[in-house]
């Protein structure tokens, strides 16, 4: 039996193909092919800097499905299909609208797929058929026992950089978040000599744990950074700001290696704050703007990498303007200035459904005229492209070489060492470039639904493609029904 795993993009430019620079190893699908059995032939592709062979033979086809990817991931599967080959789909879309990607493959696996994916390839082994779902349960974010199967990313050319995962989910209830709907508030740690067993047989030495918070649990934290200081590694994460209230805790951050953490600001604005409903963030963000916990971090000696959510409800066009002024002037190592976006089946999402304030029909993920980094709902006191240009402009005062130097000037974290400055130096050219190359990128490979694309009689537009002779595979637009 031959499987293969796919990679989708997000899509294309309107004149070439978009290849993204800045890509990683695709770990959940190195973990699925690690947990698949030694008999089966894995292999996987990586849409974001390969042309997928479409006519190699292969017996299933595995595609991990987000939800910018969604339309990308449909027209691979059509591929395939049309072929006569299964596919079954897998995380984070899937799990959010089941009913959506249902139409678009065999088989659907919703949840933690570590916990059914040999069930799925053994029904396919025994029987050839998949079941049309797999629910499988929400819980640790893989079998201890079975590691990563790191040789499918031989020769991709992704940065170098372990990826590796000690927990997932999130215990807070952040209101835009999909991650906290995913995992139903809930969250998980592997088991510690598993974790640090894989990093030394991987042969890195600089990691990022892709844990969702890897500060959901201190204690659990506290002890995963005991284990890697002999280990001698660097390593970055994703953490939220109250990591700055235990002391002994960024003190081990410290001599694990750990050299900055994605951290969700979300906004500067303390009256958005009850509409993010992030609880980490309220303290600092009403009384002071954070300067207390940045100054922790910056004792410390931490890099920070700022992530900012701008168009809510109490965001203007000069709070906008002022967020920007605000990362420039505390010299974060890294910041994103993103659109607030409505993923399915967040509260955020039906909050804006009731108030009739989704564009592109709701369903802005598989809509033809949607483009990446565009606002997808009505602002309340600017207009959706006034948002969306408003966080173009943030992002170029933000990568603007006036801004890299004058950023790079804090002595107590980018020089704290010769890792950070090479940190600082080598990222910061390659996100400045992908924030350039991916902003207005449509979404899919084929052509636009609207206004040129192929039309049902009925008028329905289908979603489009050069694969018209696939029309009864692929569900008319006017079907999609959010679960």
């Amino acid at each position: 039996m031959k499987l293969t795993l796919i990679k989708p993009n997000i899509g294309r430019q309107e004149d070439h193909l978009y290849i993204d620079k800045g890509r990683m190893e695709p770990l959940q699908l190195g973990v699925l092919a690690g947990m698949t059995p030694e008999d089966v032939d894995v292999i996987m592709y990586d849409d974001r800097m390969e042309e997928i062979p479409f006519d190699e033979p292969t017996d299933l086809v595995g595609i991990t499905v987000e939800v910018y990817t969604a339309r990308r991931s449909y027209e691979i599967a059509a591929e395939y299909r049309r072929r006569g080959i299964p596919v079954i789909m897998g995380g984070f879309h899937p799990t959010l609208v089941p009913e959506e990607v249902s139409l678009y493959c065999d088989s659907i696996l919703t949840g933690d797929a570590g916990w059914m994916w040999q069930e799925v390839i053994h029904d396919f082994k025994t029987t050839g058929k998949l079941k049309k779902h797999y629910k499988s349960q929400v819980g640790a974010p893989q079998a201890n026992k079975y590691f990563p199967k790191r040789d499918i990313f031989k020769g991709k050319g992704y940065l170098d950089i372990g990826l590796i995962q000690f927990g997932r989910g999130c215990k807070f209830t952040c209101s835009f978040c999909a991650i906290s709907v995913f995992f139903d508030r809930q969250q998980f740690t592997r088991d510690l000599s598993q974790v640090i067993q894989e990093m030394k047989e991987s042969g890195k030495k600089m990691f990022f744990f892709v844990d969702d918070n890897i500060c959901a649990d201190f204690e659990a934290l506290k002890e995963l950074c005991r284990a890697l200081i002999p280990l001698k590694i660097n390593w970055v994460s994703q953490g939220s700001m109250d990591m700055t209230r235990d002391k002994e805790l960024m003190g081990l951050l410290v001599k694990s290696g750990c050299l900055g953490n994605v951290i969700g600001f979300e906004t500067i604005n303390p009256n958005n704050m009850k509409q993010v409903k992030k609880a980490p963030n309220a303290k600092g963000a009403r009384f002071h703007q954070y300067s207390k916990e940045i100054e922790v971090l910056r004792d410390y000696g931490i890099q920070t990498w700022a992530a900012f959510t701008l168009g809510y409800d109490h965001d203007t066009l000069d709070s906008i303007k002022e967020t920007v002024d605000y990362a420039i002037a505390n010299k974060f190592c890294f910041a994103a200035f993103n659109i607030l976006m409505p993923y399915p089946n967040t509260p955020l999402y039906r909050q804006l459904q009731k108030e009739d304030r989704l564009l592109f029909d709701g369903k802005w993920w598989l809509h033809p005229e949607y483009r990446f980094n565009h606002a997808a709902f009505k602002p309340k006191n600017m207009t959706p492209e006034e948002l969306t240009q408003a966080c173009l402009d943030c992002r170029d005062q933000w990568n603007s070489m006036g801004s890299v130097i004058q950023r790079f000037f804090d002595f107590k974290t980018h020089w704290r060492s010769l890792a950070n400055m090479y940190l600082y130096w080598k990222y910061n050219p390659i996100y400045a470039s992908e924030n350039d190359e991916k902003h207005g990128m449509a979404f899919g490979r084929f052509n636009h639904l609207y206004p040129s694309g192929p039309k049902h009689e009925n008028k329905d537009i289908l979603l489009n493609s050069r694969l018209d002779n696939i029309k009864d595979i692929l569900p008319t637009y006017k079907n999609f029904e959010l679960v």
